[in-house]
């Protein structure tokens, strides 16, 4: 690089580029000096809170940064004439290598003495500390400090130990992302990056790198789903009855060890019953069933029940199962519940691109998924790319991104789902062993488990205003550049501080700008009056309606449709609101009006069911 070729300019930053230095060494404690300003150190020369310096020590340049002005001396007995006072944290030194060419290193090994001179980092200086030569790094952005200097940061150490951006809602927090990932992708083509898209924000962010998972397309068969999962899944979040848990820890190994014959045997007629027990099996062998056995062997038992109390224990059990089955919101795991199939490979295939095609991203769209069972599946996916990992021996490296992750690893145990904040945690303490990588985004990290963000050695902090985010962002930095964390407050949208093994050392800089095609946001669309074009209100409404109930498996958008011809006017509709007599019904269907069939009956049986559940 250019700015390595001038040596001796690089390591004198002082007095070679000036007439006289800004400042000297008043004071040295720890890993803090204290610099007094001459009258110099005003106009474009400004030494202010946030500016690198430069101390020349013997043959050394000592980087470190201005975390205080004050214009006062220390003592009436400090040494030289200076307006002003700026505490400097010190934060690592420019040496020269044993090939004779400068290079930068965190840690000071010799400490600045009584009078050394201290300036102004150079431009060449700056190059040399967020450019490190032999390192690969990416460019996320530009610094405060000096906009013509890019923000490279090191990818192997951002992935493999590790990362977090933090931020209020609207600094910026998706766009970060999206540049971070982007980057990423460039850098590390061997990687597969899986998304968790809490609010379908990322679909287009990607463009055709992007393979997008929506809960139109999703396939999470209920036989992936661990015993603990499937419940929450069953019982909606709340607690299950300890009659019912039972009969269900039984009859699934049972359920599991049948299909294992039907596969094995020609004739399911010939099958002979065996001991499930032999098969090794349990509740949570990621194994194929049919739910349609489980049910009958439900069945079979209540029947030979004499006690009614527990054959109702039976039959609700049932009855929830088979509510559930039926509902279209959740057909992502129970579509082929009665058919079987052992489609694991292909799902760990589609989820995680192992073979990528183009596309070694996936995002995940849980916003159209029921609220009952998200944190069931962010387990789910969770758990299978730890497991993965594992049992490939980390061949093939994943980068778990978690948006929003207060919400599935909560420090608060009675707010969140146990299993998903144990997936999480496995994956921020043992990943990076088998090769599965952890990046997290949040807006309250107060809020999430202290144990897994300690885990990520690279963090990203946008502003926040709330002391208790502060303050634990706060504790999770141990860098001497700690004091960097009294700019959070007043940062700029788009603007962060970073810290960390990613960063050659802490600083503030902006993200790369994005195109406006890539900019994160929302799918719905829903408040834009350019999607109404051509659209009758009555005819949008009962489209939202069906996409509300699952009924409509298309992906959330703006909706399609031709305007109503026959459509009633305002003054009608407004005198039908109020009372008054009805406008006549044109030729259109009215299309939430079910034929007299077999689907009416079917809703006066699920009606009755619900009442069930109810009691």
């Amino acid at each position: 690089m250019a700015y390595q070729t001038q040596d001796q300019h690089v390591l004198e930053p002082a007095v070679s580029r000036s007439q006289a230095s800004l400042g000297h060494i008043v004071s040295v404690r720890g890993s803090e000096a204290h610099i007094g300003l001459s009258d110099q150190h005003r106009g474009a020369n400004r030494a202010t809170v946030g500016k690198f310096m430069a101390i020349t020590a013997g043959e050394k340049a000592l980087i470190g940064m201005i975390t205080e002005v004050s214009a006062r001396r220390l003592d009436a007995g400090s040494a030289g004439d200076h307006s002003a006072v700026a505490r400097i944290a010190l934060m690592g030194e420019i040496v020269k290598g044993s090939d004779g060419k400068p290079y930068f290193r965190r840690g000071v090994s010799d400490y600045p003495a009584i009078g050394d001179p201290a300036n102004n980092v150079s431009n060449e200086q700056l190059r040399l500390i967020y450019t490190p030569s032999g390192q690969r790094t990416i460019n996320i952005g530009q610094l405060a400090h000096d906009s013509s200097i890019a923000a490279h940061i090191d990818v192997d150490n951002l992935i493999s130990k590790h990362f977090a951006v933090l931020g209020s809602t609207g600094v910026g927090k998706s766009s970060g992302v999206t540049v971070i990932l982007s980057e990423i992708l460039k850098a590390r083509p061997d990687i597969r990056i899986f998304l968790l898209d809490g609010h379908n924000e990322y679909g287009r962010s990607f463009g055709q790198s992007a393979n997008v998972i929506s809960p139109g397309n999703l396939k999470l068969p209920f036989w992936l789903f661990t015993f603990e999962e499937l419940t929450d899944v069953i019982y909606g979040g709340r607690p299950a009855p300890a009659d019912e848990i039972e009969i269900l820890s039984e009859l699934i190994p049972i359920a599991k060890s049948n299909y294992l014959q039907y596969k094995t045997s020609p004739d399911r007629v010939t099958l002979k019953k065996g001991d499930p027990t032999r098969t090794g099996y349990t509740v949570d062998t990621p194994v194929p069933y049919l739910l349609q056995d489980l049910l009958s062997l439900i069945d079979s038992r209540m029947g030979k029940l004499e006690n009614r109390s527990s054959r109702m224990n039976y039959h609700r059990l049932m009855m929830r199962m088979e509510t559930i089955k039926n509902d279209p919101r959740y057909a992502f795991m129970f579509e082929n519940a009665s058919v079987g199939g052992d489609i694991m490979a292909e799902l760990l295939n589609t989820l995680f691109r192992l073979e990528s095609d183009g596309k070694p991203i996936s995002i995940m769209q849980l916003a159209g998924l029921p609220v009952e069972v998200i944190d069931a599946v962010v387990s789910l996916l969770g758990r299978l790319a730890f497991d993965f990992g594992l049992w490939s021996e980390g061949k093939m490296p994943l980068l778990f991104v978690c948006e929003e992750a207060h919400r599935y690893a909560s420090a608060d145990r009675s707010m969140s789902f146990a299993p998903s904040r144990r997936a999480l945690s496995r994956m921020a303490k043992e990943g990076r062993k088998y090769g599965v990588f952890l990046g997290l985004v949040t807006q309250r990290p107060a809020e999430l488990d202290p144990t897994i963000i300690s885990q990520c050695s690279t963090l990203f902090a946008m502003r926040m205003a709330n002391d208790h985010d502060q303050a634990l962002l706060r504790s999770a930095v141990s860098d001497a550049a700690a004091n960097l964390l009294d700019f959070v407050p007043t940062l700029g949208t788009g603007d962060v501080i970073g810290f960390g093994e990613g960063m050659p050392v802490p600083a503030q800089f902006s993200f790369l700008r994005l195109d406006e095609a890539a900019l994160p946001r929302a799918d719905a669309g829903l408040s834009s009056e350019s999607n109404w074009e051509g659209v009758s209100r009555k005819e949008f409404v009962n489209a939202v309606v069906n996409r509300w109930r699952g009924t409509d498996k298309k992906d959330i958008g703006p909706i399609p449709a031709a305007p109503d011809p026959v459509a009633p006017n305002a003054a009608a509709t407004n005198a039908q609101i109020a009372g008054g007599p009805r406008p006549e019904i044109g030729s259109r269907p009215d299309p939430l009006r079910r034929p007299e069939s077999g689907a009416a009956i079917n809703d006066l049986l699920d009606d009755a069911r619900r009442q069930i559940l109810k009691r």
